[in-house]
This record gives C-alpha cells, structure tokens and sequence, in this order.
C-alpha cells in the first residue's frame, strides 16, 4: 500500500495529514516514553539480566545472587536498586538479609521473548 503521496506542494496530502495527527494522538507522553526508555537501559545490562533471569526461578537472598554472580556485594546491590527502582524486583527484609523477587514472574519469559524477537 503506497501511503506516501506528495502533493504539488511538496507537502503531505490531506488524509495522510488526517492519519499522522491520529497516529501523534494515540502515542504515549514524553515523560512515559522517557520512563520507558530507562527500563529498556537497564535491560541492556548482562549482570542486570542475570539477576532477572535468577530470579525466575523464585526469590532469593542477596547473598544467594552475590554467590551466584560471583560480584561484589556493592556491586550487586547497585544492580539490585537499579531493578527495584524500575519495577523489575521487589525486596523482603528479613534479619540483616533482603530477599528479592520479581514483581511479575513473567518477565523474565517476557524479556526471553523481546531477545529473541530482535
């Protein structure tokens, strides 16, 4: 379908004008496309996939994912606030330790998914 047309004008024609500020109205604000770039960012992260992906398989002890990654502890937790401060996880304190989970168990297949479509 051949929707680009220009008239004598060098300008688009009136539908796909009519289409275009159809299309603009229906996108999301600046300010979720921003917030949802940022989620996209810390995805782009192979330790903060990990994480996701160890999580998928239940919660976990910071000191189980600190064990498993084989990183610093500093490390972790940084990677761990940038999941929790996003949506990704979740924590649970318990004693000094903090358990973390995912907020929706199907992220990790979902973020499987993206991968594999790209």
């Amino acid at each position: 379908m051949k929707t680009c047309q220009i008239s004598g004008e060098d300008r688009p024609n009136e539908n796909q004008i009519k289409r275009m500020k159809a299309l603009i109205a229906s996108l999301p604000n600046d300010e979720q496309f921003e917030e949802n770039s940022g989620k996209l960012k810390a995805l782009s992260d192979a330790t903060r996939l990990k994480i996701l992906y160890l999580l998928s398989g239940g919660e976990l002890c910071v000191c189980e994912i600190i064990c498993a990654l084989d990183k610093p502890q500093s490390s972790v937790s940084h990677h761990l606030n940038i999941l929790k401060s996003l949506g990704f996880i979740k924590g649970r304190k318990e004693g000094v330790w903090i358990h973390y989970s995912l907020i929706d168990p199907k992220i990790a297949q979902l973020v499987n998914e993206l991968i594999e479509v790209l």
